[in-house]
C-alpha cells in the first residue's frame, strides 16, 4: 500500500519567526501559522474556527522566512507531518507534539517590498528562492506583414 505525508496550508504567522543555528551551522526557523475556516453550522449561523500549526523550516528556506516574514504575514506552506515525542524532565510524563516540516513555501500578499513573489524549498539547505523578474521596456513593434501573408496565417499554424 502506498503512503503519502503531504500538508499544504495557507495562513498568517502568529508571531515573528525564531531563527536558531545548529552546531554544524544549519539554520532552523520555527514559527506558527493561524489557518482560518469559515462555515455555517446546523442552525444556519456563520462560524469561524482557527487552527494553529507549528512549522519548522530548515536551511535557506528558514533563513528566508526569518528575514522576510513577520507576525501577521500570509504564507503558503508545503511540507510533511512529523510527530515529536519526549519525556517531561519534571513529571516523567510522555509528551508529544505534531508539527509540519517545511519543504516548500511561497510568500503571499505584499510585505517589505517583495511584491509577494518567491518560493523556496528543500530541507537540507537547498533553495529555489526566486525574486520577481524585473520589468523590462516593451519591445518595438515588428513591421507590418503584407496583407496576403496575413490571410494564410491560420494555415501555417502547426496545431
Amino acid at each position: 500500500m502506498a503512503n503519502l505525508n503531504k500538508v499544504m496550508l495557507i495562513g498568517n504567522l502568529t508571531r515573528d519567526p525564531e531563527l536558531r543555528v545548529t552546531p554544524k551551522g544549519t539554520a532552523i526557523c520555527q514559527f506558527s501559522l493561524a489557518v482560518n475556516r469559515k462555515f455555517r453550522d446546523d442552525s444556519g449561523a456563520d462560524r469561524e474556527e482557527v487552527t494553529y500549526v507549528d512549522i519548522e523550516a530548515w536551511g535557506k528556506s528558514g533563513e528566508n522566512i526569518s528575514k522576510y516574514c513577520t507576525k501577521g504575514r500570509p504564507l503558503f506552506v508545503e511540507g510533511r507531518l512529523r510527530l515529536d515525542q519526549w519525556e517531561d524532565k519534571n513529571t516523567k510524563e510522555k509528551r508529544s507534539r505534531m508539527k509540519v516540516v517545511l519543504e516548500n513555501f511561497q510568500f503571499l500578499g505584499s510585505g517589505r517590498g517583495d511584491a509577494g513573489a518567491g518560493a523556496a524549498g528543500g530541507e537540507g539547505g537547498e533553495s529555489r528562492y526566486s525574486a520577481p523578474a524585473p520589468r523590462s521596456a516593451p519591445k518595438p513593434a515588428a513591421p507590418a506583414a503584407p496583407a496576403a501573408a496575413q490571410e494564410n496565417l491560420d494555415e501555417d499554424v502547426p496545431f
